[in-house]
């Protein structure tokens, strides 16, 4: 499928009349947060599947293991697509105040 450039500019055109100048920003955004999304939890299922505990694996955990005292865990930090996420789930807060606020 190739597009050349009047395909393009079409489309382009298309989606300025469907959706306004104004609110492609905030769909090109919406379709990005939703694209990072879809990735962390792919990758998240395909980290599930290794995870799994083999043959060996599931005896040696059967085994007694001796006592010991575990390290306190930290507080696991945020990925930098979970911070950004919030980030932008800040500032769209944000600006619906400022909106908000400039209405009579």
């Amino acid at each position: 499928m190739n597009l050349g450039a009047p395909e393009i500019v079409l489309i382009l055109i298309a989606l300025v009349l469907l959706f306004g100048a104004k609110k492609l920003p905030d769909l090109a955004r919406g379709v990005g947060r939703s694209l990072r999304i879809f990735k962390a939890e792919t990758s998240k299922m395909n980290d599930d599947d290794d995870d799994r505990p083999t043959v060996v694996q599931a005896q040696q955990q059967a085994q007694p293991a001796p006592q010991q005292i575990p390290p306190a865990a930290p507080a696991p930090a945020l990925s930098a697509e979970e911070q950004a996420r919030q980030l932008e789930e800040q500032a769209a807060r944000l600006r619906a105040a400022a909106q908000a606020d400039k209405r009579p």
